[in-house]
């Protein structure tokens, strides 16, 4: 026997080797639950880290030269009211989610209606509340609520039995309209496409007919197609995104240069802080544009990463829409999922020139309060549900109290800390 012909078997039996142990890994009870902290606890101390680079300038601007820390410090302060809030949501039960889906949409309803007549505008969009010195975006707060009520509501026509398409579509199709038509009052077609996105996989989910799934897409495409030749400007972004190279200086400018951003970035980057496109080159670099800094920061290597993580959490989100066997929580899994990986699908291909320009930002990464707490909160409900997956609660007990039980157990505010059999050996 050659030397070759002895190195196949010995490389085969290796990869089924690291096939079987990858297998093993990934059955594991807990592999969701840590995906998803992994994943979102990665991206939001990223996120935090390219705000506070790609924000000084702007915070310079907008604070008349006092401080370059605004709105990094503003971005903490939602980070530290989101991640409480994120821990939260992790140990509530489904019921609570059922049920806080309804009294979310309607003041998501409410706040959208304010928008409409005290809103502020910027750049042709009409998005935020002004409310005693912060900047409110009911919109972003409208995706999880149309998460939670439009999966309890297809959730108990499910268990009922009345999965016929006039079930399917009423009331579920007449609250996504309202909710649409407001946000798009505002000039916000990326928020809508995202809430379409929602709307759909929702349907999928729930296994609407392949005749009524098509009916709603092609019916969603024409809206989308009128929205755009009814607006200029909409039309305008169209045209930039094909021709953005045709027009550098004017419509094509912000594309042009969060390409040039990231490709000056190289393999590795010039480095945390170092940009230059930052300094007015591109425009909203902190929110819509903050990928192309990243890029431009820590290159290649760095925007591939962050792709990962927003696929690996993607995964882990199917991952517990599949192994649930309650409606509510499948869908609720799957819509979540929908959400935030579609919208980073979104807001990475606009930067990258694929896709034309939205302006909605990538998820735990770009400035906003708005868009960050409602994301937590998806995130926290993910993890309660991951502890909902089979082996999971069993695995979780013999794992012992966790650190923020332990503190409390010394600080002594909680019950004793139980040394699990793992701690005791």
């Amino acid at each position: 026997m050659t030397t070759e012909a002895a190195e196949k078997p010995a490389n085969a039996h290796d990869m089924l080797r690291w096939r079987a142990r990858l297998r093993e890994l990934l059955g594991r009870p807990l592999v969701s639950y840590y995906l998803v902290l992994g994943c979102s606890a990665l991206l939001l101390a990223l996120g935090l880290m390219m705000v506070l680079s790609a924000s000084s300038i702007e915070s310079m601007q907008i604070s008349q030269g006092r401080s370059p820390f605004d709105l990094f410090l503003r971005q903490i302060g939602a980070a530290a009211i989101g991640l409480p809030l994120m821990w939260l949501c992790s140990r509530l039960p489904r019921r609570i989610f059922q049920l806080a889906g309804y009294p979310l949409l309607v003041l998501s309803i409410i706040g959208l209606v304010m928008v409409i007549f005290i809103g502020a505008t910027e750049l042709g969009a009409q998005r935020w509340i002004y409310i005693g010195g912060f900047t409110v975006q009911p919109s972003e707060p409208a995706k999880l609520a149309l998460v939670l009520w439009g999966a309890d509501m297809l959730a108990r026509k499910a268990r009922g039995g009345l999965i016929e398409w006039r079930h399917l579509l009423v009331p579920l199709m007449p609250g996504v309209a309202i909710v649409a038509v407001l946000v798009m009052l505002g000039s916000d077609l990326g928020t809508t496409i995202v809430l379409m996105l929602i709307f759909l996989t929702l349907l999928w989910v729930v296994g609407a007919p392949v005749k009524l799934f098509g009916g709603v897409l092609g019916l969603l495409v024409l809206a989308t197609v009128i929205m755009i030749t009814v607006k200029p400007y909409r039309m305008d972004r169209i045209t930039s995104y094909l021709h953005a190279w045709d027009n550098p200086q004017t419509s094509g400018f912000q594309a042009v240069q969060g390409q040039i951003a990231m490709g000056t970035g190289g393999w590795f980057g010039l480095g945390l802080g170092s940009s230059r496109a930052k300094w007015d080159w591109v425009p909203h670099a902190e929110s819509d544009f903050i990928f192309s800094i990243l890029g431009e920061e820590l290159g290649l290597m760095g925007t591939l990463v962050v792709i990962a993580l927003f696929g690996l959490l993607g995964y882990a989100g199917l991952r517990i829409a599949s192994r649930a066997n309650d409606p509510f929580i499948r869908l609720a899994a799957a819509a979540s999922v929908a959400w935030i990986a579609g919208q980073a699908i979104v807001n990475i291909g606009a930067v990258i020139g694929v896709l034309p320009i939205t302006g909605i930002p990538l998820p735990l990464v770009s400035y906003g309060g708005s868009a960050l707490l409602p994301t937590l909160a998806a995130l926290g409900m993910l993890l309660s549900f991951a502890k909902q997956e089979p082996g999971a609660a069993e695995a979780l007990a013999a794992r012992g109290p966790g650190p923020a039980a332990r503190a409390l157990s010394w600080l002594g505010l909680g019950r004793p800390a139980v040394r699990s059999r793992r701690a005791g050996r």
